[in-house]
């Protein structure tokens, strides 16, 4: 029986959900660390854990080291250390090598963590991305645009989700960008469509991927408040997009250092056809694109990627629809939602083809994500019926702060 233990630094919906899957495999014996206390948990999910170990800053190396080997006494072992949050994989790295644990150790997961050192890798593997650069100061930032000219885009080294990118198009903007703060990574503008591509792998070997259309780019909805994103999975799993982008994709997880589990690349395809990786995590994707795989397939993607990571077991049915989902953002000037518009319109126009919403409520504070305050996710068996219900359920409902 695998002895794992999962690391769930506060006990959100999408965190619990993956920790469910984990508890419902009968072969796991699973252990819990968390920041939140045990009694937080759901009572059926609290009796079915072989032991729990809470700490005061789950993302810290030391206490996570400390936390894991506790619950190496209690369960007789550890066999394998997963956690599903971006920012866990470099202390989770560092744990599994102090304690001899298999799966990715620290210096493949800087790789994926850290944007500078994980462009190094993809552009001496010949792997096409952007030109970067690390930056410690204005000056470097000046010095990167004389080679390379504007627009750049300026970003945190460890950034997840483009919290902390902004993009500078023309000198006025840049000097005002580092009049605020300096970034520590720069890197050319890359014009294109952006893509998702998800990939499982066992022990570095890609089993099944998947791939997603961002509806606009994640950068360009943060910089305009008023857009609502979009995620659309479509019904065909082969499509000019995928046949772009595996070999680039299969060669960049080789490259970084790729283990066990479920990767999310953000990508780009240009308008000649050609592509370009954005960044890749070595862990599952946001966004919902994980739920969404599984209104697709028919099956429960998260308890199929807690069997991947606890015993290295893949398969995937066919996918049998196409799934989009709509996140709803604030809008207006305020910190919370005050009002729901076009909900029953939608209801009544698109309910039948919606599967799973999440609506904002009244009162909830304002977000800074792009993923917004709710979502609704559509689903049908072709992919034109979801591209044209999504956007007009985005047309429909708009969220008022206050």
């Amino acid at each position: 029986m695998p002895r794992v233990v999962f690391v769930a630094p506060y006990f959100m919906d999408a965190t619990l959900r993956f920790v469910e899957a984990m508890a419902s495999i009968p072969q796991v014996s699973l252990g819990l660390v968390s920041g939140d206390p045990a009694e937080k948990l759901p009572s059926g999910l609290r009796a079915r854990l072989a032991g729990h170990f809470r700490i005061d800053k789950p993302l810290d190396p030391a206490q996570l080291l400390h936390a894991t080997d506790k619950l190496r006494q209690h369960m007789g072992g550890v066999d394998r250390l997963v956690g599903a949050l971006e920012q866990l994989q470099v202390p989770l790295g560092q744990v599994r090598d102090r304690l001899g644990i298999e799966g990715m150790g620290e210096a493949a997961a800087t790789r994926f963590r850290d944007k500078a050192v994980m462009k190094d890798a993809l552009r001496k593997a010949g792997l096409p991305c952007a030109r970067h650069r690390a930056t410690h100061s204005a000056r470097d930032v000046y010095a990167f645009v004389e080679e390379v000219g504007l627009p750049i885009i300026l970003k945190p080294r460890d950034g997840a989700g483009s919290i902390g990118t902004h993009r500078a198009t023309n000198k006025a903007e840049l000097d005002l960008a580092l009049s605020r703060f300096v970034p520590e990574m720069v890197e050319e503008l890359v014009v294109g469509k952006e893509r998702s591509f998800e990939t499982a792998s066992i022990r570095g070997v890609p089993q099944w991927d998947s791939h997603t259309r961002y509806d606009p780019a994640p950068l360009v909805v943060l910089e305009n408040p008023w857009i609502q994103w979009c995620v659309i999975l479509p019904r065909e799993e082969e499509t000019s997009d995928t046949q772009a982008i595996r070999p680039v994709a299969h060669a960049a997880l080789k490259a970084l250092g790729m283990h066990t589990g479920i990767s999310h690349m953000e990508w780009f395809r240009r308008a000649d056809g050609s592509v370009a990786v954005s960044e890749v995590g070595a862990r599952p994707p946001g966004a919902q694109i994980v739920t969404l795989n599984s209104w697709a397939h028919e099956v429960d993607v998260y308890r199929k990627w807690a069997e991947l990571v606890a015993l290295d077991h893949w398969s995937m049915p066919p996918r049998k629809y196409a799934v989009a989902a709509a996140f709803f953002r604030g809008q207006g000037e305020g910190t919370r939602v005050i009002k729901l518009h076009g909900i029953e319109q939608a209801q009544a126009e698109l309910g039948h083809l919606v599967v799973e919403a999440k609506l904002p409520v009244v009162g909830q504070p304002k977000v800074r994500s792009y993923e917004g305050e709710g979502y609704a996710i559509v689903r049908h068996p072709e992919t034109a019926t979801v591209e044209k219900a999504i956007r007009r359920l985005i047309s429909l409902v708009r969220v008022e702060v206050g």
